[in-house]
């Protein structure tokens, strides 16, 4: 759903709001409750992927992030853990040109880590496929996707440690 949806009548009135929307972080960002939003690591970012928003950092996938890590030795309150896990993975969505007939292979060729392959199919062309254990959300693939059919969802993080 996204993050500019309101409320239905329905959650409304069975007093459900909506839960807030995934706001992907830098890598290895642990608790956001420690960022104070002062900026440091977005200026000390060298791709200019991150930024602020509500008081807090959050990453913007229009590049690909490179894990150098000076967001971390930026940042002077306790946000960044000692692992470089991004809490998110991409994902491909029915806007994919290859759901449509249009033979693509974009995002595979982009992604530095072979995290998309091909799967073939009969009668069309091959339907790309994420392999979640593979993929880092580092998100070289999003900005090339011709469709703007890729976008980020939340990492489980039992699943990545």
């Amino acid at each position: 759903m996204p993050a500019s949806a309101s409320i239905s009548r329905r959650q409304l009135l069975r007093g459900r709001p909506l839960p807030a929307p995934f706001e992907p972080r830098p890598p290895g960002a642990v608790s956001l409750d420690a960022c104070t939003g002062c900026g440091d690591c977005v200026r000390a970012c060298p791709q200019q992927i991150l930024s602020i928003a509500q008081d807090r950092v959050i990453l913007l996938p229009r590049d690909e992030c490179t894990f150098c890590g000076e967001c971390a030795r930026a940042c002077p309150e306790p946000v960044f853990g000692k692992t470089r896990i991004m809490g998110h993975l991409v994902a491909i969505s029915g806007d994919c040109l290859t759901h449509a007939g249009i033979s693509c292979m974009t995002c595979r060729d982009t992604c530095p880590e072979d995290a998309i392959s091909m799967r073939p199919r009969i009668g069309g062309p091959f339907l790309p496929e994420i392999d979640g254990a593979a993929c880092t959300g580092c998100g070289a693939c999003i900005a090339p996707c011709p469709n703007g059919a890729i976008g980020i969802i939340e990492r489980n993080m039992a699943d990545a440690e």
